[in-house]
């Protein structure tokens, strides 16, 4: 029998299918638990951020939209989430960016790399607001030209790319200031 597509299993989930989220878990939970881990001071810890981003999951599975972005992606942006909460019960401040991890140094896929990179990056296009931030998507995920936007957009070439500019200036900045704390 084929594997579903995550595409898929997020549709299935989204509807309630229990199945999905056993598959779910099946297919990302080390991934979710190996983000944990690297984030939380203890074992113990990463096992009760891993359980609380599948309970967190099912309860919030009607709002997964995958449009928005890729199944495990939305799974680390509530792995992220949960990291906080941990770190907020503890009364510390936590790193929340550590989850971009080098691969050499610690030794994780690359293809995971990739997508806590995507989640990181949709985070902060997420922070400029709008239009900006729905500037910067079109020219990053739906690789539309400067021209294209502003025919989109129905504004003019120069705001698109200020808005282009300002907001590559903007997550340049956030970009260092956040991997110079890791």
């Amino acid at each position: 029998m084929e594997e579903a597509s995550p595409d898929e299993l997020g549709a299935r989930l989204s509807v309630g299918d229990e199945a999905a989220l056993e598959e779910c878990y099946r297919r990302w939970s080390r991934l979710v638990h190996g983000v944990a881990l690297k984030s939380v001071p203890t074992p113990a810890d990463a096992d009760d951020v891993t359980q609380a981003v599948f309970v967190s999951a099912w309860n919030s599975r009607a709002s997964y939209d995958p449009g928005a972005g890729s199944l495990p992606g939305w799974l680390l942006g509530i792995t992220r989430r949960r990291i906080a909460d941990h770190y907020r019960r503890e009364g510390r401040t936590p790193h929340t960016l550590a989850l971009a991890v080098d691969e050499h140094e610690q030794g994780v896929d690359g293809h995971h790399d990739h997508v806590v990179d995507r989640v990181l990056l949709a985070e902060e296009l997420d922070s400029l607001g709008n239009p900006a931030g729905h500037i910067m998507r079109l020219a990053f995920y739906s690789d539309l030209t400067h021209q294209q936007i502003a025919l989109h957009l129905d504004l003019p070439l120069g705001t698109v790319k200020s808005h282009i500019r300002r907001s590559l200036e903007r997550l340049r900045t956030r970009l260092e200031v956040n991997r110079a704390a890791l």
